[in-house]
């Protein structure tokens, strides 16, 4: 009985992570490129009170043992890059990528985050910047004159100007970047993702190319949280912890019983 006290506290441990993870997701419903994360369980290590195969009487072996589990622990969350909802917002210099890839950031110390988040803006001196004041990545700056921006799906940046408004003159192009293994990335908050060894080395190319997404220009992605999805892992979440919850009033009404013998 003291196991069970011991395991389900671990399962109502595992579901309160559920909980928080599903919390999150549905708190991002609205933000730009949000991707959802699911959790993934593991059962911990067995009391193995006797051994499957092991040798019973005149030799013969049991088919099956007898090993009792201890719970169970929370192995990892898993971020699912599945391509969110594009929504046109006749913003010219919005952006979203129709399939894998990221936008290249340079953070203040000079270093590169990464984003589905394409809310980019023009600062004071007309270059191209996230919605933190961040360089998105490659540079560029925009004539002061200009009159009106197209992005290409292959990431060419153009703009007209007062100057020659018959004429497009390419400011720049944008690149998108892919990763071996997007679900190891970083999350660090204001919609940026960072490298690390389980993602793999950045692979900066051309979009449309080498599997990543193109570009759509007056467009952002939505988040691809799914709100009935979410809400059934509520009720699951729910239902497993008051299930814990019952085998510990269980087990601590067994201990009482057998206590109340010897009275």
């Amino acid at each position: 009985m003291l196991r069970a006290f011991s395991s389900s506290a671990t399962g109502m441990a595992a579901q309160q992570l559920v909980l928080d993870n599903t919390a999150n997701n549905l708190a991002n419903l609205n933000t730009t490129g949000f991707k959802r994360s699911t959790v993934e369980f593991q059962d911990l290590l067995y009391s193995t009170l006797r051994q499957p195969g092991a040798t019973a009487t005149q030799g013969l072996q049991v088919p099956t043992g007898i090993q009792i589990g201890n719970g169970v622990k929370v192995s990892g969350t898993t971020r699912l890059f599945t391509t969110g909802t594009l929504v046109n917002t006749g913003n010219s210099l919005d952006m979203a990528i129709q399939g894998d890839g990221f936008f290249q950031i340079i953070n203040p110390s000079g270093g590169f985050l990464y984003t589905r988040d394409g809310t980019f803006r023009l600062n004071s001196t007309n270059q191209l910047v996230t919605a933190d004041g961040n360089f998105v990545s490659p540079q560029m700056t925009f004539p002061t004159d200009a009159l009106s921006i197209s992005i290409g799906q292959d990431g060419t940046v153009s703009a007209t100007t007062a100057s020659s408004p018959t004429t497009s003159t390419q400011i720049g192009k944008l690149t998108v970047t892919r990763f071996p293994n997007a679900a190891g990335l970083s999350a660090q908050g204001r919609n940026l993702f960072s490298e690390t060894p389980a993602s793999g080395t950045a692979q900066t190319v051309t979009p449309g190319l080498n599997g990543t997404g193109t570009i759509q220009g007056s467009f952002l992605e939505q988040s691809n949280v799914d709100v009935v999805a979410e809400m059934v892992n509520l009720i699951q979440a729910q239902r497993a912890y008051e299930f814990n919850t019952k085998a510990v009033q269980t087990a601590d009404q067994m201990l009482a019983d057998s206590t109340n013998i010897i009275r």
